[in-house]
């Protein structure tokens, strides 16, 4: 063995090492995410809270009150409540959070996110590793696309808290989808750091294959957001008709965003990476024009980014129909991401195409 190879071989074991690392660290933050929910679901102050705001909303509904001023009169008009749902939606504030304004649940919560950073900090090491050993991009085979995509999902999570969005309620669900991610990965996935065919060694690798792995982690924040979207929407709407929601999904369902803020969450963020999943399918058409001879042959691949580019699209253009909007918009979007899950691992797995020569 030369000595290359055996630091490509070391390298390639430290690899390993660190992302076996970073899933037990991920899974310390699931425990310390979970213990936010639970203690921040005993908290008075979040209970407190709710019932104010519900008495704000009444009084802002009041009439304006009439008082004696210096022999005449002066009308007060009622304070109004600022809420962040759509006009003509429901008026429902955002809820307070996982930790629900408790302290010990708060505390728990800033323990996974510094958690979360110190497993994305690890992983990240670990694919860089990865790519050493490999000596190219480390998005080669689905191995690698899965512990690269688990990285950016949680470096976009991260961003957005230190952006100050209120993401935080993003952590438990996410933590639990890098660690089945990785566990996949590290199990079923796993194949051994060598080079790739002929046809991969381009610059278009790291453009096309990256913006993808991109995409899919916005588009998994976007799917994260609608299914919170669509709990929350039942419960608010079971709520209205007078119904009583369980004492969990109040527990819940009460420290989260209210469902507009949720769906106008999951809109942007969809709206805002679909100029580039179009980039992505438009790069991989280049790179196979100069890697087959042709830019488009309807390769099973190409078939479903096609499809998940127009499920998508749907969805955008549901939003901006009046009659589409809401939970139906919402199940577009779903949808549409499962034409991505499907894509990625339904294509690769059980199809046989042009891409599957780089293996699982």
């Amino acid at each position: 063995m030369t000595l290359a190879a055996a630091v490509n071989e070391n390298l390639a074991h430290t690899s390993n090492v660190l992302i076996y690392s970073s899933m037990a660290v991920y899974l310390l933050a699931f425990f310390a995410s979970m213990a936010e929910w639970i203690f921040g679901s005993r908290s008075k102050v979040g209970r407190t809270a709710a019932a104010l705001t519900g008495k704000a909303e009444a009084k802002a509904a009041a009439p304006a009150v009439t008082v004696q001023k210096e022999g005449g009169t002066a009308v007060l008009e009622r304070p109004k409540v600022v809420t962040r749902a759509a006009a003509g939606a429901r008026d429902v504030p955002d809820g307070p959070g996982a930790a629900a304004g408790d302290v010990q649940g708060d505390m728990y919560g800033r323990i996974a996110i510094s958690l979360t950073a110190l497993g994305f900090i690890i992983e990240f090491a670990g694919v860089v590793a990865r790519a050493l050993s490999v000596e190219r991009a480390p998005w080669g085979n689905m191995y690698e696309f899965s512990i690269t995509f688990s990285t950016v999902a949680v470096a976009i999570y991260l961003v957005l808290l230190a952006l100050k969005k209120n993401v935080r309620w993003l952590g438990l669900p996410l933590v639990i989808t890098v660690l089945l991610d990785l566990g996949l990965a590290t199990t079923v996935l796993y194949t051994s750091s060598d080079q790739l065919v002929p046809a991969l060694h381009s610059y278009w690798l790291y453009i096309h294959v990256s913006t993808a792995i991109f995409c899919g982690a916005v588009f998994y924040v976007g799917a994260v957001g609608t299914i919170l979207y669509l709990f929350k929407d039942s419960y608010e709407n079971k709520l209205a008709s007078g119904g009583t929601p369980g004492k969990f999904a109040t527990s819940v369902m009460e420290r989260l965003p209210a469902s507009q803020s949720l769906d106008k969450f999951s809109y942007r963020v969809n709206a805002a990476v679909f100029p580039l999943w179009t980039f992505t399918i438009i790069a991989g058409a280049i790179w196979a024009g100069d890697a087959w001879g042709r830019y488009w042959g309807w390769d099973p691949k190409e078939t479903w980014s096609f499809i998940t580019w127009v499920a998508y699209a749907a969805y955008l253009h549901a939003r901006a129909t009046a009659g589409w909007k809401g939970r139906k918009a919402a199940y577009l979007a779903l949808i549409a991401f499962g034409c991505w899950i499907f894509n990625y691992y339904g294509v690769n797995i059980f199809v046989t195409g042009k891409h599957s020569y780089a293996g699982v």
